[in-house]
């Protein structure tokens, strides 16, 4: 049986959003690392100065947490890092396995679609009526609904480019889509196989 994967360098619009991916992924990584500093500070304030934070939670659950999971998921597709289940995937014929790949991903375009639509459509209403969080920072709802909108768009997008590419693999009978690398499955050295 025959392994085959691709390691192509994005090219086109699959480069472009490759750069959008990038830019989101920074964010979400700068997203993280405030929420680490603010639940630090909180804990710390919390313990040592008998003060804590009364707006930390809200503007992580509001704003940070949406950030770092909705602006990661389209990078993390493309470097082929969501959880996949391979077991046969080798011994399926490669013109199924781009069918199915490409039918897959058409049917996550649509639903992301529908949500990245809905999210645009609950930004534009809460910017529009200027809604506000009940809490002690009245922290207004639209930026969380647009990273969920910008979000959802880029991982459309990126299942698109992947529909596209697997329907021609299915097609031509070429090898024109990235497959994810092959599980790691050989013996290691150390004691927890790292």
């Amino acid at each position: 049986m025959q392994t085959i994967t691709n390691d192509r360098p994005d090219t086109g619009i699959s480069a472009i959003v490759a750069r959008a991916e990038t830019a989101l992924v920074f964010l979400s990584g700068i997203s993280l690392a405030v929420i680490m500093v603010v639940v630090v500070t909180d804990v710390t304030m919390r313990y040592v100065l008998r003060s804590p934070l009364g707006w930390s939670y809200d503007l992580i659950g509001t704003y940070l947490m949406v950030c770092v999971f909705f602006f990661a998921l389209s990078d993390t597709l493309h470097q082929h890092g969501h959880i996949s289940i391979d077991i046969f995937a080798h011994a399926l014929p490669r013109r199924f396995t781009h069918a199915s790949l490409a039918l897959g991903y058409a049917l996550s375009s649509a639903l992301l679609a529908m949500i990245a639509w809905q999210a645009w459509y609950r930004t534009s209403a809460a910017f529009s009526a200027n809604n506000l969080i009940s809490a002690t920072v009245p922290w207004p709802t639209w930026p969380s609904y647009f990273m969920l909108c910008l979000g959802s768009a880029l991982i459309t997008l990126r299942c698109a480019l992947r529909t596209v590419a697997h329907a021609a693999s299915c097609v031509t009978g070429r090898e024109i889509a990235n497959m994810p690398p092959p599980p790691n499955t050989g013996a290691s050295d150390t004691e927890h196989g790292e």
